[in-house]
């Protein structure tokens, strides 16, 4: 069984709440107990952590290799755009980390369209609401399979 851990970072714990337009009304547990479902049936544990802090976003991650965790993914809200400490967090582990974004990143504020992140994901998936989460389990998914044979 793979054992994937899930991080939301700043403001998401807001979800459902903050700037529907663009996150939509699903709350962060709502996302969260509907990603677990979703885990079981891919014979996956998942363990969800949110923190509007980027020290123990860091701690979480390093925490992920400590453990000896699958896979990661990440949302790391504005902290994508800016924490290089982020980014060398995720680069200093052999773990498998997708970045997801529920608005497209892209499509928004020029502030927002660069991730300092994503280069050392395995991947990115952005401007998919929550459907994101959901791909971004599956991918991880196999990833890691792929990784333990």
């Amino acid at each position: 069984m793979s054992k994937i851990l899930l991080v939301n970072g700043p403001n998401l714990n807001r979800l459902g709440k903050r700037e529907p337009v663009h996150y939509g009304s699903t709350t962060l547990e709502d996302l969260e107990t509907q990603l677990q479902k979703q885990a079981e049936g891919l014979d996956v544990t998942l363990i969800c952590f949110q923190s509007n802090h980027e020290g123990a976003i860091i701690d979480k991650l390093h925490w992920a290799e400590d453990h000896g965790l699958d896979g990661v993914i990440i949302n790391p809200g504005a902290f994508t755009h800016y924490s290089y400490a982020i980014r060398d967090a995720i680069a200093g582990i052999d773990v498998p980390v997708i970045e997801v974004h529920i608005s497209n990143i892209h499509a928004r504020e020029s502030f927002r369209h660069e991730s300092v992140t994503a280069p050392v994901s395995a991947g990115q998936i952005v401007g998919l609401g929550i459907q994101g989460y959901e791909l971004a389990l599956q991918a991880i998914t196999k990833i890691a399979k792929g990784r333990n044979g």
